[in-house]
């Protein structure tokens, strides 16, 4: 039987896919019979050279390697999925960010992306098709003051940046989407649930609880998973969605409490 979704013959680059999310994206990329070039700063799962690059995305260099080794290893690119991001700012409010910690989430969530694009995005113009995905997150819309600021606003800016994209290269055949997730059950954010769980004494279901009672609680009970994530992503990547373009999809569970 064939797939609702086929990514055949598709030559996709996916960031930060060695784990969480990301992963789970590569995986069903390759399902569905993708070419798949991931990367991430490190190889843990010990992909091969043909779906891995070591590279750090931070920096600039990172991101003209990485462009190089698309060329090379693909002969170009048909998808690219942005999923690199996350955040290292302390606690405390907007006091407690200094200018360097500004700098970081802005390198780490807003401008490996536009990089990317910069160097990927003229040929798939040139080509007249492709489709660029860049992950974004509720927080631009829901930031927590205490913890997530600057993140928050990175990924506001991220999905500003995608949306004037998308009005530049659609009438190009190069569509742009953004998938804004919610809080999403990785081994990372288990991890927190168990730190949690431990500081208060409560077990770690409690501390998954704690986590959604901090986003104001997630009407479906329970956090997205990575495959669902991956799912939503994979669709829109495939001509399926061949008219979306220019657009956000929520996957929260219900967190945000506004259309």
């Amino acid at each position: 039987m064939i797939p609702f979704v086929n990514l055949g013959g598709k030559r996709a680059l996916i960031t930060s896919g060695t784990r969480g999310a990301g992963a789970a994206t590569v995986a069903l990329f390759q399902e569905l019979g993708a070419r798949v070039l991931t990367s991430a700063r490190s190889n843990p799962d010990k992909l091969s050279d043909e779906q891995f690059f070591a590279a750090d995305l931070t920096r600039p260099e990172g991101c003209i390697g990485l462009a190089a080794a698309v060329r090379e290893r693909l002969g170009g690119v048909d998808i690219i999925v942005h999923m690199l991001g996350g955040s290292s700012a302390p606690a405390g409010g907007y006091e407690a960010l200094s200018d360097q910690e500004w700098r970081q989430e802005l390198d780490l969530n807003l401008m490996p992306a536009i990089r990317l694009d910069r160097e990927l995005v003229p040929a798939m113009e040139a080509r007249g098709s492709g489709v660029v995905i860049h992950v974004t997150s509720i927080q631009r819309e829901l930031p927590l003051p205490e913890a997530t600021t600057a993140y928050a606003a990175a990924k506001a800016a991220l999905s500003t940046y995608s949306k004037s994209l998308s009005k530049q290269v659609s009438p190009k055949g190069v569509r742009v989407v953004r998938v804004s997730p919610g809080w999403i059950e990785t081994e990372a954010s288990v991890d927190l649930a168990r730190r949690l769980a431990s500081e208060h004494g409560v077990d770690v279901e409690q501390g998954k609880q704690m986590i959604m009672d901090s986003l104001g609680g997630i009407p479906i009970g329970r956090p997205s998973r990575p495959e669902e994530v991956a799912n939503l992503i994979a669709f829109l990547a495939s001509d399926r969605a061949g008219t979306i373009t220019g657009t956000e999809y929520v996957i929260d569970g219900g967190t945000v409490p506004t259309a």
